[in-house]
């Protein structure tokens, strides 16, 4: 058997996140028997379960805050070495999702080496570039993408450009690079109609009169570019926007900037964690924009791009390797995207179903989650 221990996510079942979602959907996708998977949970509560036929175990956080997950990578890993010290028969990967661990890494790398486990990790979209983050600590989140690429057997990157950048970045210090994507589901929403107009009117929200926004309100997400456009532009349709912006000080920041509240198309509706509910929003929209520019495969676009009809992104190179010629682009220069909003207005009913289907086809040839957890699996019994 192939034992691969996954490290890093907060868990599952899956609540909300990306990585989170990624293990939930790699475990219940599961084809091989050869293979059997150990979550790590963050939970005080330290016991084993089972999920998705997975060994699920909870590892306390010993700290709060973004220094507590970095030290509950560590109290895991050593939980793996035990394991691996206790089966020495056995195959073991340790696979660790996103950077954080950082220099911890470095003695744990070399003691699961010794114990003949191999190292692998998704490096995730390079965090540091987040503006979150003050200068020192982009520094060292930097330094951390550095300990975990140099100290893993392998790097496994959900998109093409991250790959390039990893092996640009560190060439023969890292041992060996992978390209696997994220996944998405192209199913149509099983939300009921009465669940979907409920939401419509507390909004007052028209079917098919909408751009749509989901993702997390941080500026490198581009909210400040579309609104202003939007704004600019002379589409007599609504903006909707799902994302939480509660006690967030870039919401005050760009309402003073931008003045949106003055613009009655411009709709802040809170979030929306029924997902089928969400899903059936997203279906309905007469667009979506996706205004992210740091990251890899991102999952909000994926979903969007298996159920929106027309899907206005970011013209970079994360985004347009995903989308291809199944979407629209615009760039950062003043008056690009409200010219590109007042001419999707004018798209006929021909083009507009070309795109959703050209969209559609694109998850599920390249970004299916069977196709996902197939490639996982391929890497793992290698």
């Amino acid at each position: 058997m192939t034992h691969v221990f996954i490290v890093g996510s907060k868990g599952i079942p899956a609540q909300y996140g990306g990585f989170e979602t990624f293990v939930e959907n790699l475990t219940a996708g599961k084809q091989s028997p050869e293979i059997v998977y150990h979550v790590s949970c963050m939970n005080n509560d330290e016991k084993h379960f089972e999920h998705n036929e997975a060994d699920c175990f909870n590892v306390r956080v010993p700290l709060p805050g973004a220094p507590g997950r970095i030290f509950h990578v560590g109290l895991v890993l050593t939980q793996v070495e035990e394991w691996a010290k206790s089966h020495p028969q056995e195959k073991v990967i340790v696979c660790i999702l996103g950077c954080r661990i950082g220099p911890l890494l470095i003695p744990h790398a070399h003691k699961l080496h010794k114990l003949g486990a191999k190292v692998y990790c998704n490096p995730d979209g390079l965090e540091w570039k987040r503006s979150k983050w003050s200068a020192p600590a982009k520094m060292f989140l930097r330094y951390c993408e550095k300990c975990l690429v140099e100290n893993s057997d392998l790097a496994i990157c959900d998109s093409v450009n991250i790959e390039k950048y990893i092996k640009d970045t560190y060439g023969n210090r890292v041992k060996n690079t992978t390209f696997i994507a994220y996944g998405a589901y192209t199913d149509r929403s099983q939300c009921s109609e009465e669940k979907l107009t409920e939401w419509y009117h507390q909004f007052n929200i028209k079917r098919g009169s909408y751009y749509l926004i989901v993702g997390r309100f941080v500026p490198e997400n581009n909210y400040e570019t579309m609104i202003t456009e939007f704004m600019r532009s002379k589409t007599t349709k609504d903006l909707v926007i799902i994302t939480n912006v509660e006690h967030n000080k870039f919401y005050e920041q760009l309402r003073e900037k931008t003045g949106f509240e003055k613009d009655s198309r411009i709709k802040f509706v809170g979030t929306v964690y029924d997902q089928d509910l969400l899903k059936k929003i997203r279906e309905e929209a007469y667009g979506y924009l996706h205004g992210h520019e740091v990251g890899g495969t991102n999952p909000s676009l994926l979903e969007a791009l298996a159920s929106t009809k027309l899907n206005l992104l970011r013209d970079v190179g994360f985004n347009k390797e995903v989308g291809e010629d199944s979407a629209l682009y615009w760039n950062k220069d003043p008056g690009n995207l409200a010219s590109l909003l007042e001419k999707a207005d004018t798209l006929d009913a021909d083009t507009l179903a070309q795109l959703d289907k050209k969209s559609t086809e694109r998850v599920k040839s390249a970004y299916s989650w069977s196709k996902i957890v197939r490639e996982y699996e391929s890497v793992f019994l290698r």
